[in-house]
C-alpha cells in the first residue's frame, strides 16, 4: 500500500529535476557493488549514478516509483509499506544507499535494523541527510523532515544500531556517511 502523503509530496517535485551534484559525485565515488538497494529512491534521479551489477529501487511512493521505472527500466522496483519490515531476504545486498531519506523516517530503529538485516556481512551503507550543525531557529512547520542530524548524532545513531562508521563528512548542506555491517 503506497503512502498517499509521500505521493502528494512527489506531486510537487518537477519530473525533470536535476539531482544534487554533491550527492551524485559522492555516490559515484563509492565504487561498484554486486547488488545494491536504493532505499527511499524517490524518482530514481540519484539512483542513476549507483554502480551495481543489479540495482533494486524501493520507496513508499507509487508516484515516485513510476518515475524511477521510466528513468531506470532495468532496475527492480519494489513498493514498500511505511513502518513495515523490508520485503527482502537476509543478507540480500552488498550496498544499501539511503540518500535524503533518514530524516523522513518515523521509526528509525526499525528502519536501520532492517537495513542491517538485508545487508550482507561486511556490506556497506551509504547515507546522506541534511546537515544541521545546531538548531538556531525552529524547523519549518510544514517541512516533511521528522529528524535533524549533526555529525555527532548521526555517528552515534549508526554506531548504536550496530554499524561501523567508516567515513562521515559534512558539506555546507549535507552529511555523507559510509558505514559497514
Amino acid at each position: 500500500m503506497a503512502s498517499r502523503y509521500d505521493d502528494e509530496l512527489w506531486e510537487l517535485v518537477p519530473e525533470d529535476r536535476r539531482p544534487p551534484r554533491d550527492i551524485c559525485g559522492w555516490l559515484a565515488s563509492l565504487g561498484p557493488a554486486r547488488h545494491a538497494l536504493d532505499l527511499g529512491c524517490g524518482d530514481g534521479a540519484v539512483s542513476a549514478v549507483v554502480r551495481a551489477g543489479k540495482l533494486t529501487l524501493a520507496d513508499v511512493s507509487a508516484l515516485a516509483l513510476a518515475r524511477a521505472r521510466a528513468r531506470l527500466p532495468d532496475a527492480e522496483i519494489v513498493e514498500l509499506e511505511p513502518d513495515k519490515p523490508l520485503p527482502f531476504a537476509d543478507s540480500s545486498f552488498d550496498l544499501v544507499v539511503c540518500t535524503e531519506t533518514l530524516e523522513h523516517v518515523r521509526d528509525v530503529q526499525l528502519f536501520l535494523s532492517e537495513i542491517r538485516r538485508v545487508l550482507e556481512p561486511g556490506g556497506r551503507l551509504a547515507v546522506t541527510t541534511p546537515s544541521h550543525r545546531r538548531l538556531i531557529a525552529p524547523p519549518e512547520p510544514l517541512s516533511p523532515h521528522l529528524r535533524f542530524f549533526t555529525k555527532r548524532t548521526l555517528r552515534t545513531l549508526l554506531n548504536g544500531m550496530g554499524f561501523e562508521v567508516q567515513t562521515l563528512t559534512r558539506s555546507r548542506t549535507a552529511l555523507f556517511a559510509l558505514a559497514s555491517r
